[in-house]
């Protein structure tokens, strides 16, 4: 039998020193705490060492590279930031169009979620109405800033078209993922399936103003039409002066909905769940729309970056996106002529991507998580501004800068846009939802963009050229 000697006791036994194996290797714990700390250093969204240091020199560097950490880590779609220079560089140097229309597409999809970060960073601190406002205000910047720039390029169908596009987006692509993939993670057992709830006074309250958004579009196509057939001369003018009274009258409703949800029946807009438990509960659920939403969806503990830092990258997101966007916007009449697709569906499906990215996985998260209240406030919250803040103050900048943007949308958009909102009411007024209303609003979104994809580029045009030049 072989006899194996036990190993020799030395100075760094354990035991016979009376301490533990790791209290006999300080250099290991040394190594984990500096591991700890670079890691923190780097990935750490909620505090960064060296921000409550006594010298103001690594104070300010600390507080610098936090600010510029957090945002940078604030959402999964931030790696596409490298398209950003890249997007610039090809519209200076006059890439190909096709080059400089996608690159800047991806670029902006990134900048539109920073822009969403520094908005709540900022809401934050100011409270619900102001916050509120605030989210408002900067919830739809990309779509705006874009928008503004094609209206300026005199581009009129692409921002009819991306007005629309983001409605319909929100309404059937927003909404039909969240009753999609939320109803079947949620569908109970076979033979004794469940359904999602939501408010549904909620619902009808904003299913009503997207009646009236609708309405505000049906009735200026109406009187063209009939202008049209009586020969009249001055039909073009009449829509303008139709146009801009309506947009004002839409923009003092927006202003209603926003006193309506934010102060004087806020307890409508909370959430079912906690309109059921807790009765008094403050209006801090009645935030607007899709930011809400994303506020609640981020864990409890969230990255900050002050309201100063936050003003800052607001103020160099929205400058990088007006230069993506213009370069953007420059290249689509190449593109039209080179791949041979409508300007409307560049404004229906792809512009309204690059602006809602985020938040669309947000919501769709969201429903995952059976907080239905949340993903409507996204999608439905989303296409209220849209529709009654948006669009009729893109008609008012139109009115000043000299360019006929008005309410008369092209036939085709405003019988989609109206068959959308009525299937949408019908679907939601129950206050529930299941996979089945999903799949329901995914195929009309889809039909729809099909029908705008297979419309020649050049159908749409037909009225914009009568218009053009003769705003009164």
């Amino acid at each position: 039998m072989s006899y194996r000697p036990s190993p020799r006791a030395d100075e760094h036994t354990p035991l016979i020193n009376g301490d533990s194996a790791a209290s006999a290797q300080p250099g290991r714990d040394a190594q984990r705490q500096r591991k700890t700390g670079l890691r923190a250093f780097l990935l750490d969204t909620v505090h960064t060492p060296g921000t409550d240091s006594e010298s103001f020199a690594v104070r300010s560097a600390a507080h610098v590279w936090h600010a510029t950490k957090a945002t940078l880590l604030s959402n999964y779609v931030n790696v596409l930031l490298v398209t950003v220079p890249i997007g610039i560089i090809a519209g200076a140097f006059n890439w190909n169009s096709t080059a400089v229309f996608t690159i800047n597409f991806f670029a902006i999809i990134p900048l539109a979620a920073v822009l969403s970060f520094a908005t709540e960073a900022i809401a934050d601190k100011l409270g619900d109405a102001l916050g509120g406002l605030l989210n408002a205000t900067f919830g739809n910047a990309v779509e705006m800033i874009v928008s503004i720039i094609a209206l300026k390029d005199g581009q009129i169908e692409v921002v009819q078209s991306s007005m629309l596009g983001s409605i319909l987006s929100n309404l059937l692509l927003v909404m039909g993922m969240c009753f999609l993939f939320g109803g079947l993670v949620h569908r109970g057992v076979n033979g004794g399936g469940t359904e999602q709830s939501f408010s549904g006074a909620v619902a009808q309250t904003t299913c009503s103003l997207m009646a009236l958004s609708s309405a505000s579009l049906v009735i200026p196509a109406t009187l063209y039409a009939v202008l049209s057939q009586n020969g009249s001369e001055d039909k073009n003018s009449s829509i303008l002066i139709l146009s801009r009274g309506t947009a004002i009258i839409l923009l003092l409703l927006y202003v209603m909905y926003l006193v309506f949800q934010l102060r004087t029946h806020s307890n409508l807009f909370r959430p079912k769940a906690q309109q059921d438990q807790q009765a008094s509960q403050s209006d801090q659920e009645a935030n607007i729309g899709r930011v809400s939403a994303t506020m609640e969806a981020q864990p409890e503990e969230e990255a900050d970056i002050g309201p100063v830092a936050a003003t800052i990258v607001l103020v160099v997101v929205t400058v990088l996106v007006a230069i993506c966007a213009d370069y953007l916007v420059g290249s689509i009449d190449d593109i039209v002529e080179k791949a041979n697709i409508s300007k409307a569906f560049i404004g229906l499906v792809l512009i309204p991507i690059v602006g809602n990215a985020a938040e669309h996985v947000t919501a769709v998260v969201v429903a995952l998580r059976d907080k239905m209240d949340l993903a409507m406030g996204v999608a439905i919250g989303s296409s209220i501004q849209i529709a009654l803040g948006v669009t009729p103050f893109l008609v008012i900048v139109g009115w000043i800068i000299g360019q006929p943007m008005s309410l008369h949308f092209e036939t085709f958009q405003t019988v989609s846009f109206a068959v959308s909102v009525l299937v949408v009411t019908y679907t939601v007024q129950d206050g529930k939802s299941n996979y089945l209303e999903g799949a329901m609003l995914l195929g009309l979104y889809i039909i729809i963009a099909v029908a705008f994809y297979a419309t020649p580029s050049d159908a749409f045009d037909g009225h914009l050229p009568q218009l053009l030049g003769k705003s009164s």
